[in-house]
């Protein structure tokens, strides 16, 4: 990426909080953070001037002058530790204001036309959209307003300082070759030199570091990511006494951490070792080009310490970009890291809305499907094209060969999978529930569990509890209140009640159950059947299953048929 696509991309990131309506906060911190930083300049400038004059009571002997000196420089220091300490905490409130914003909006393009899930199909390149979210715009925030607002002081500090440093410097007279030479502000131009030399080698020699930043917050991501998947899935994984399979995981993946952050310590270490150089030069170098003239006697102790400090205001100035050179590197990783993040949501979208699948609502109350045709994200095809009609109250089982293409056939009717062609009509205005084979169970109390995804808030605690009894759940109906981890705490029997629980709650007019009794005994599975049956006479079952007894439930049957010409079709059974 060429550094005007950087800025391009990085401007699309950060513009759009500024031009929103909600930017009226953000933009009195703002105004409030620079003027902050320029009165600390400002500050700067007056001990500037104080140096001489503090300084020239040393060689005066003026001891009268020396306390006012004193006062005077307890008045700055005071007024510079006020506005400081303020700089920091209203940058600080800044940082919030626009950290919150970015976050609720990048949220809702991640949530927005279910982009979580096609990420996963269209753009596995995109690692981690969790650390992406939480902790990288974290960072751009921080190292955007840091760098910004530093790279600002160092300009303004440059062109106050600039001024002082060119009037103390004088002229400096010397011959060379037998000619005679006069530069006038020629402090200014050993500045200059100083840092654009440093500058550059900084550069060269830090340069590496980008990339190895980027690496970093990778494996750092994918390494959490893993002992998140193992506290997710400790069941499976010690039914399995999979310890040492996972142990070893962890040491690749945390080794990978290792290895490249000994690339960054490496690359910091010869970088450190310029850059303390750099620094501990910058201590004696005005001293040692602004002796002459004071042994010569054109400037006093005061001038000599006024140009050493307007000189390293200068130099420091000119520097900037040396000492943030760390956190330039860290920032670019990240930027590069979100903008391929938002790229990535903007192709997903793009994506599907070339799709040639077409799912509308029809004008009366059957679901068809006309000429569908199902495929997988490589182009292979799943299901040849195919035109069936599901009636209303008339419950239908599907049944067809694992890996088929049984629960992507659901996953088109309910509109999360991309790769189909044809036509989808569903009945106007009805409401269709979808039950998995393993149900999401959020984070949170009982209730929020059972009622997902509708609103808890809006549902009686009496009317949760008797449809946890109606499936078997009754030993947890009193305990609604309770947080907890329930997809650990349940057992997979557990989790399918539950969810049938929440059709209860919900009285869709379509239900789709996905092998959503599998983990449940036969009489189990037909006493929740029988449960749907009484008390949702209205709505039309749609089932995949493998099992026989669950033919006893249904009207019709549908399966996979074999066609020798390619692709199986969706026909009657």
């Amino acid at each position: 990426m060429t550094s005007k696509q950087f800025m391009s991309a990085f401007w699309a990131l950060a513009r759009p909080y500024w031009v929103s309506k909600e930017r009226r906060t953000g933009v009195v911190l703002l105004v409030a953070v620079v003027v902050m930083s320029l009165v600390l300049v400002w500050l700067n400038v007056q001990f500037n001037h104080w140096y001489n004059d503090f300084y020239n009571t040393f060689q005066t002997k003026n001891q009268a002058d020396f306390y006012h000196q004193l006062l005077k420089f307890t008045l700055l220091a005071f007024g510079y530790i006020i506005v400081g300490v303020y700089q920091v905490y209203l940058q600080q409130m800044l940082q919030i204001e626009w950290r919150t914003w970015l976050n609720d909006r990048l949220l809702a393009d991640w949530l927005k036309d279910r982009a979580y899930y096609r990420l996963q199909l269209l753009d596995r390149g995109t690692d981690n959209p969790d650390q992406r979210i939480a902790e990288d715009l974290r960072i751009f925030v921080d190292s955007t307003l840091s760098l910004g607002l530093g790279l600002l002081s160092a300009v303004v500090t440059l062109v106050s300082f600039v001024l002082i440093l060119w009037t103390l410097s004088g002229v400096l007279s010397f011959a060379l070759g037998g000619r005679h030479f006069s530069i006038a502000g020629y402090m200014v131009w050993f500045a200059l030199l100083y840092a654009i030399a440093g500058s550059w080698l900084t550069h060269l020699i830090g340069r590496p570091l980008i990339g190895l930043n980027f690496d970093q917050q990778r494996f750092e991501a994918d390494y959490r990511f893993s002992l998140v998947r193992l506290r997710e899935n400790s069941e499976g994984v010690a039914l399995y006494r999979g310890e040492a399979e996972e142990v070893e995981n962890f040491r690749s993946r945390f080794g990978n951490v290792i290895s490249n952050w000994w690339g960054i310590m490496r690359k910091q270490k010869q970088l450190g070792f310029f850059t303390s150089s750099y620094g501990q030069l910058a201590v004696v170098f005005p001293f040692v080009v602004a002796a002459p003239r004071f042994f010569s006697g054109a400037i006093a102790l005061g001038g000599l310490m006024q140009i050493a400090s307007a000189f390293g205001q200068v130099q420091g100035a000119l520097s900037w970009f040396i000492g943030a050179y760390t956190q330039f590197a860290a920032w670019k990783a990240t930027v590069d890291r979100l903008t391929g993040f938002t790229a990535s949501l903007a192709h997903v979208r793009a994506e599907a809305e070339r799709l040639d699948g077409d799912r509308v609502e029809g004008t009366t109350s059957t679901l068809a499907l006309d000429g569908l045709a199902l495929a997988l994200p490589q182009g292979q095809p799943l299901l040849a094209p195919s035109s069936l009609e599901f009636k209303r109250r008339e419950h239908v089982l599907v049944t067809g060969p694992s890996g088929a293409g049984k629960s992507t056939l659901f996953r088109a009717l309910a509109g999360i999978w991309p790769y189909w062609k044809g036509r989808i009509v569903l009945p106007r205005g009805a409401r269709l529930l979808f039950l998995p084979q393993k149900p999401y169970l959020p984070m949170g109390t009982l209730k929020h569990a059972v009622c997902y995804p509708g609103d808890h808030k809006v549902i009686g605690d009496e009317e949760v509890r008797e449809a946890l009894r109606a499936v078997g759940l009754g030993r947890f109906a009193a305990e609604l209140e309770r947080r907890d981890n329930w997809a650990q705490v349940l057992s997979g029997g557990e989790q399918q009640r539950l969810a049938f629980a929440r059709a209860l709650l919900t009285h869709p007019d379509w239900l789709f159950l996905d092998e959503a009794t599998s983990a449940l005994p036969d009489d189990d599975q037909a006493a929740l059947y029988a449960l749907l049956g009484a008390r949702l006479p209205g709505t039309t079952l749609v089932s995949i299953g493998h099992r026989a007894s669950l033919a006893g439930f249904h009207e019709r049957r549908l399966a996979w048929q074999p066609a020798s010409d390619g692709a199986p079709r969706l026909a009657p059974a």
